[in-house]
């Protein structure tokens, strides 16, 4: 049963902006899937108070997004707390004496909230405190810091840690470890930027693929995210993505449309399949629902995952693998924003202009895109030798075993299981199924790779070193040459292995 406030309006019944209705006497509004604004506090305000904040808080919900709504709700919450509910001019300065600089967004966020209160005519505002407040110029929230700052653990991924998450996604994938909507989920954050709440709001129609002369595009319709006064899905910016991503999301899209036909008794339409959300949560869908039922939810976001999901699939891939940082030898902290970030400070340091990153990471301005063009100054050059050294203990970007021989090996039987560097064998390979991959040059980093404690695996690196350099006196180009960085810190730690391997033999 959902409590309700007492001393309210009789008017009771609104719909959010998503699409929601609530309930203005309840304690908590629900203003769409993934937001809930809790009000159960306000009982502690005085009854003018209280109803003239519900009444302009209601307008909130109503027209602008949940987020904004639960913020404005926060706010006010510890505001009113500060001043004991009281809300005149002396608790207003009080409030925000008491603000730092970099807390002056706090009341910056409420003062739109107060302005609207007064010229709505609700009362428990004076005239004083109206011109007080409409006067101030507040400073906003500080942006951008983690990326200017180059941040370790929470701004961009180098491209070291970011290859060691797509092995670690794909290897855990490719071994069930993951399932295929998590694995969707992380694909989808690495490659688009996006924002999680953008990518829980596909629907199977967003993802497209075109045709020109023979050649095929691959592309993601994406809903927009924190765009003044849109509804939710009223507006698109299209993405640019590959085939290998395109192909899986089919398979999410195929998941999800499997899982709704078990739960219908009907046949789906190409046309509802179209509606139906790329990631889904059919949890409290009927199992009689009828289809006339059906595609008026899919007009909402009531069967759209929720946003949780996007950091869920995070967490569980850092709990079955740990990627290591070369900067801090600690297992990387993930989150989709870091993921947003590395994106805007790999198209910055490709040479775009602010323009471009901002279209890249779908900004409605330039002003946040121009962080990651700051940030240039602070990227790591390219790995020399003696740099190798010191980052690979910290990587740890090896992933397989290390072997006294051939014999101490998995598959070590079996010739054709040697790893070749085209000259001599390196190692054993464990994997008893197929593989394309490139050898040695992908092996030192696959968790079934056994390099021999005597294999030439300082040619190797030699050579990994040597091709670094060519590529980069022939293009000037750091992203090109920075390719193979983590495979260098790989082979490195593996020719450090092997040379405490052969000193604690000799010292045995």
């Amino acid at each position: 049963m959902i409590k309700s406030h007492s001393g309210v309006d009789t008017q009771q019944v609104f719909r959010s902006r998503d699409g929601w209705e609530f309930n203005k006497n309840d304690l908590a509004w629900r203003l769409n899937k993934n937001t809930t604004v809790y009000l159960g506090w306000v009982d502690d305000l005085t009854v003018d108070i209280k109803s003239s904040f519900l009444t302009t808080l209601q307008f909130y919900s109503v027209h602008s997004s949940a987020a904004h709504a639960r913020n404005i709700s926060e706010r006010a919450k510890y505001f009113f707390k500060f001043t004991g509910g009281e809300l005149n001019t002396i608790s207003l300065l009080a409030y925000r004496a008491n603000l730092d600089d970099s807390k002056q967004h706090y009341l910056g966020g409420l003062k739109g909230f107060f302005v609207t209160w007064y010229e709505q005519g609700h009362p428990g505002i004076s005239e004083e405190f109206f011109k007080t407040l409409k006067a101030w110029v507040l400073k906003g929230n500080e942006v951008g810091r983690a990326v200017l700052q180059m941040d370790s653990l929470k701004g961009p991924l180098t491209d070291i840690e970011m290859q060691g998450v797509l092995d670690g996604v794909i290897a855990c994938y490719s071994k069930s470890r993951l399932l295929l909507e998590q694995f969707s989920l992380i694909l989808t954050l690495v490659h688009t930027g996006r924002r999680s709440v953008q990518i829980v709001a596909l629907k199977i129609k967003d993802l497209l693929l075109t045709e020109k002369n023979g050649i095929s595009a691959y592309s993601i319709n994406f809903p927009r995210a924190k765009q003044r006064h849109a509804l939710w899905r009223s507006t698109f910016n299209t993405c640019a993505i590959d085939e290998d991503l395109w192909l899986i999301l089919q398979l999410q899209a195929v998941d999800t449309v499997k899982r709704l036909q078990g739960l219908v008794n009907f046949s789906l339409s190409n046309s509802l399949i179209k509606e139906v959300p790329l990631f889904a949560d059919f949890v409290n869908l009927s199992h009689g629902i009828s289809e006339k039922n059906l595609l008026e939810l899919l007009q909402f976001d009531y069967l759209h995952a929720p946003v949780k999901i996007c950091n869920t699939a995070l967490t569980r891939f850092s709990e079955i693998h740990c990627v290591f940082s070369e900067r801090t030898g600690a297992p990387l902290s993930l989150s989709p924003r870091r993921f947003r970030s590395t994106l805007g400070t790999n198209v910055a340091r490709q040479g775009y202009g602010v323009s471009i990153v901002a279209e890249v990471l779908d900004h409605s301005n330039v002003r946040s895109a121009g962080y990651y063009i700051k940030s240039l100054s602070d990227i790591v050059a390219r790995i020399d030798k003696a740099v190798a050294q010191q980052l690979a203990p910290l990587a740890q970007a090896f992933q397989g075993v290390l072997v006294a021989s051939e014999k101490e090996a998995v598959r070590g039987g079996d010739s054709s299981s040697r790893v070749s560097n085209g000259r001599v064998n390196v190692g054993t390979c464990g994997n008893y199924g197929f593989c394309g991959a490139l050898a040695p040059i992908a092996c030192y980093t696959c968790t079934h790779f056994q390099p021999w404690v005597d294999g030439p695996h300082e040619e190797v690196l030699n050579e990994l070193l040597a091709g670094s350099d060519r590529v980069w006196g022939v293009t000037k180009d750091v992203k090109t040459a920075l390719a193979n960085d983590r495979l260098i810190l790989a082979v490195t730690e593996v020719v450090q292995r092997c040379a405490q391997a052969k000193r604690a033999t000799c010292d045995g």
